[in-house]
């Protein structure tokens, strides 16, 4: 016999596509409505700086599911559609030209939207940044050798496309508010790598600058024109300044929302019926000890799945180590763990392995942000099968668990040992 209820998706991502799909995997036979504001159906984006702006993958491989996948399941997938507004009291969902939609649970899975300059020039053609496919088909048509381009912000985004441009033979320059690519993540000590690997490469950077202007010719940007007025000329610009969380909505319905909309570790917001998954959720962290937002693939993939259980009623946390990838010339690399923000974030940084960049290759190391003798994060570049290992430690450290830093650092010692060690300690 069929669930009588419906459950309502909005935000047809990652996120929101394998929540739909768990929905149907865990057995629920009621009704699940996947409504997004974007065209395509639902599309992982990573390789919208990766392989699909270098011209490696296909379109069709950044697909969550083949078209066919969502009548199949009896998904209702409404693309290009818009939610206007979301009464809690009533359980409907708003959505425009459609009129009200009833729901029993709903899932906010609505993302981030990428922040823009607001400087003059910023509508000049030309002027670009990097959400969605049709973002990166726009800059995909531009990318060529010798154009001249420049990157605002030295986030992942901006160094991803640094590296796919220099890829098409294209003079990049990328500006930046601080002092190294990735410093407010990462540290100075493995900031440097990136920097040094893309200057190995051809890339130019100006530091601790931001922009006055964007300068043009018949609505076409020519220059840009930075604070301490020197003047860069570009044939094209990304603007990789950060996204925000969309919380509109949330903010509409009446739902806590505080650098994202509030949840608990099961994804839950404050109204009990509501929950919230990917980049938009600002939800607690078990492990963690902390409310964190996280925009990275990782979260979405497993944030929906997690959200569609709770959903269903299932006892579920959601404490995921926090996890990124990279791939940046002839460097791949994982991330895993959390390390806050800010001065004190972390004691030191160790290397297992030589971080040095030699003759523009980047290295073969695994880096660890410690406190005292405790793993907070670890990164594996061009280093394999190590990850989940890392992720142990970080598990470790976090329940206060400490590590040898000299067994840390000495490739002869397998991470997995190490890894089995603190967590049976």
């Amino acid at each position: 016999m069929a669930d009588g209820r419906t459950f309502v998706i909005v935000g047809a991502s990652l996120a929101g596509a394998k929540a739909a799909e768990t929905l149907r995997s865990e057995g629920f036979t009621g009704r699940v409505v996947l409504i997004g504001a974007e065209t395509e159906r639902p599309y992982e984006r990573p390789p919208l700086s990766k392989g699909y702006l270098q011209g490696k993958e296909p379109r069709e491989k950044a697909y969550v599911h083949d078209a066919a996948w969502y009548s199949e399941n009896r998904v209702e997938l409404l693309p290009g559609v818009r939610v206007g507004v979301v009464h809690p009291a009533e359980h409907l969902v708003g959505i425009e030209d459609m009129g009200p939609l009833p729901y029993d649970k709903l899932l906010l899975a609505t993302g981030s939207e990428v922040r823009r300059l607001d400087v003059p020039g910023v509508d000049n053609l030309g002027v670009h940044c990097l959400r969605t496919y049709g973002h990166a088909d726009l800059l995909r048509g531009e990318l060529r050798e010798g154009a001249r381009v420049v990157i605002i912000g030295a986030g992942w985004i901006g160094m991803e496309v640094a590296a796919a441009a220099r890829g098409y033979g294209c003079d990049v320059t990328v500006v930046a508010r601080d002092r190294l690519p990735l410093r407010r993540v990462l540290g100075d000590e493995v900031a440097q790598i990136f920097a040094d690997l893309h200057r190995a490469n051809g890339v130019e950077f100006r530091y601790q600058t931001k922009v006055r202007e964007f300068d043009g010719a018949g609505r076409r940007v020519t220059h840009v024109v930075l604070d301490d007025a020197t003047v860069l000329a570009a044939d094209l610009v990304l603007m990789a300044v950060g996204v925000r969380p969309a919380v509109e909505l949330a903010e509409r319905a009446g739902l806590a929302v505080e650098d994202g909309v509030v949840t608990d570790e099961s994804l839950r917001t404050s109204d009990p019926d509501i929950y919230a998954c990917g980049d938009v959720a600002s939800f607690w962290h078990p492990m963690l000890g902390r409310r964190i937002r996280v925009e990275h693939w990782s979260n979405a993939l497993n944030g929906g799945p997690t959200a569609a259980r709770a959903m269903l009623g299932q006892p579920v946390r959601y404490d995921r180590v926090p996890y990124v990838f990279s791939d940046q010339y002839d460097l791949g690399m994982e991330y895993a763990g959390y390390v806050p923000a800010g001065p004190g974030g972390y004691d030191s940084v160790v290397f297992r392995g030589d971080p040095s960049v030699v003759d523009g290759r980047s290295p073969e190391c695994v880096a660890f942000w410690l406190a005292g003798d405790r793993v907070l994060a670890g990164m594996n570049i061009n280093v394999w099968d190590v990850n989940e290992s890392i992720q142990a430690l970080v598990r470790a450290g976090y329940a206060g668990v400490g590590v040898n830093v000299d067994q840390l650092v000495d490739p002869s010692v397998p991470l997995a040992d190490l890894a089995a060690t603190v967590s049976s300690g």
